[in-house]
């Protein structure tokens, strides 16, 4: 019996777990819904929790703010149309300036000088620099770095279009390390300006120049932060961050959208090498069109200056000060003659408040102070030997860099 049966084991038990695995791959066999959705992990319902016992009595839960997922417009597979909108406007810019030739200081002296064979013009060597600007208006402005044409006896600038022109200066402002250029064509090519307030960070951003002189060239990246200062390159500092490749030769260029509008002048690097390392600066447009104004209006920035030299507030100062947090600036210097030194402000003094509001960044105080018209009256509040003191002065005109002179 035992051998009659055997044949049949194998066929019926390979026949058994067949049908368990067709069964757990197709529930739909047995009657199940197949309908519905995969498993998800069970979210329990919303709900009230229990107050929380404390020493003091019930607590109510926090409330939580939640938040709809962002939506963003799906963004563009190329660029190429925003460089054709600005790329023209974007221009390179070649500065010169004579120099004196380094020499061995016994040609100093015309008895050595008459072996040399050397004249005046021999003794001297041309210095060249090469940058970027902008084409901002349809009368020839052109903005670019102060830098890039600081101390140049000659300016050329040259078009994406093969023209190639003299410049003229209109002016600079050192303190914001910016330029205003003017050149004499016909039919320019010219940038649209962005509100740059409207930068976020995350957006694509690209940067148009003339790096190492190769010639103009884009690179693309977004905006790293907004609002970057305390880096130690400009008096006055808010620049915007990118990723965007900026190189030598960048200087002055044009930072633009996604549609081609100008967001930034182009101003500096980060680097331990020399080249880009996904950190550049750029000036903001609303900045440079501020400047830019001025500086074709008045031939200067006018800002607005208390005559301090200010010193950034510490914990250890807070607590000499016997100031409960470090709020405030340290007055360290006060210019001769100047609206602080008028008003009766001292070395030693703490500046506490600007017409009413409190002073939480040496940086960002002098930039509203600056913002703020010459000749107006301004309410200050001042720590001096532990006493509060209010007052007002009237604030003068910023001086150029090299007429201040603070005491200490």
């Amino acid at each position: 019996m035992r051998r009659t049966l055997l044949p049949y084991v194998w066929p019926v038990l390979i026949g058994v777990l067949l049908a368990i695995v067709l069964l757990n791959a197709f529930p739909q066999l047995l009657g199940r819904d197949q309908s519905a959705a995969p498993a998800q992990r069970v979210e329990p319902p919303a709900q009230t929790l229990p107050a929380t016992q404390t020493d003091g009595g019930a607590r109510p839960a926090p409330e939580l703010q939640t938040a709809n997922p962002l939506s963003r417009e799906q963004g563009p597979f190329s660029y190429s149309a925003a460089v054709d909108r600005a790329a023209p406007a974007v221009v390179n810019i070649y500065s010169s300036r004579m120099v004196e030739r380094d020499e061995h200081p016994l040609m100093s002296d015309p008895f050595f000088r008459q072996f040399s064979g050397d004249d005046a013009t021999s003794r001297q060597r041309m210095l060249s620099s090469l940058g970027s600007g902008v084409i901002v208006s349809d009368d020839g402005y052109v903005l670019t770095n102060h830098h890039v044409i600081s101390g140049a006896d000659q300016i050329q600038v040259a078009l994406r279009d093969g023209r190639n022109t003299l410049a003229e200066v209109i002016g600079t402002d050192p303190e914001s390390d910016l330029a205003v250029l003017r050149i004499d064509l016909d039919e320019l090519p010219v940038i649209a300006i962005t509100d740059s307030t409207q930068a976020a960070v995350g957006d694509v951003a690209l940067a148009i120049g003339n790096p190492f002189g190769v010639g103009q060239t884009v690179t693309m990246g977004i905006i790293s932060a907004t609002g970057r200062s305390h880096l130690g390159l400009n008096a006055y500092e808010d620049f915007i961050q990118t990723d965007a490749a900026i190189n030598p030769g960048n200087s002055g260029g044009a930072l633009i959208n996604p549609e081609g509008a100008l967001v930034g002048i182009n101003t500096a690097i980060f680097s331990r090498s020399g080249g880009s390392q996904g950190i550049g600066f750029a000036i903001p447009a609303n900045l440079a069109r501020n400047i830019l104004d001025e500086l074709v209006t008045q031939g200067r920035v006018i800002r607005g200056w208390l005559g301090i030299e200010a010193q950034e507030m510490t914990q250890e100062l807070a607590a000499s000060f016997g100031l409960q947090t470090p709020g405030g600036v340290v007055i360290a210097g006060i210019v001769p003659d100047g609206p602080a030194a008028q008003a009766g402000l001292r070395p030693g003094d703490v500046l506490l408040e600007v017409d009413g509001r409190p002073i939480l960044d040496a940086r960002v105080a002098m930039s509203d102070i600056a913002a703020i018209e010459p000749g107006a009256e301004l309410p200050i509040a001042v720590i001096r030997s532990g006493e509060r003191i209010d007052l007002v002065l009237n604030v003068g005109e910023r001086p150029p860099p090299e007429g201040r002179r603070p005491e200490r």
